[in-house]
């Protein structure tokens, strides 16, 4: 009959050299869970978010049925001070981004003019030709 060969036992953890990284991890394995701790945060941690998820749901419908017939009653007052607030924001936005690109407009003919090579200078020169 075959022969089973028997391997040698395989050490599979982890060896440093240094003494102050193998000190870490000694310590390191001294505080990680075992098993059952592990077993025992699941449970604690799976119905928790479950409960919390129903209590978001919950809350959520009692504001609606609460809430959604003052914020109906209200609306004509909401919309167009939302839609004033959108404006003035998108407005804000925008100015904002045409300031940025007035800056780096200027900063590039600043640097062109001063003869400090800004960057696609080799483009521009191209299209002059």
């Amino acid at each position: 009959m075959g022969e089973v060969l028997e391997r040698p036992h395989q050490n599979h953890s982890i060896n440093f050299s240094n003494s102050t990284t193998s000190a870490f991890l000694r310590k390191l394995k001294d505080y990680a869970p075992n098993s059952s701790q592990l077993v025992g945060l699941l449970t604690l941690l799976i119905p928790g978010s479950i409960l919390l998820l129903l209590t978001a749901v919950t809350a959520t419908v009692l504001c609606i049925i609460f809430f959604g017939p003052l914020i109906l009653f209200t609306s004509p007052i909401w919309f167009p001070i939302g839609t004033f607030l959108f404006v003035v924001s998108a407005g804000f936005m925008s100015l904002c981004g045409f300031g940025v690109a007035l800056v780096a407009g200027l900063s590039w003919i600043y640097r062109y003019f001063r003869g400090m090579y800004p960057p696609g200078l080799d483009r521009f020169d191209c299209m002059r030709s």
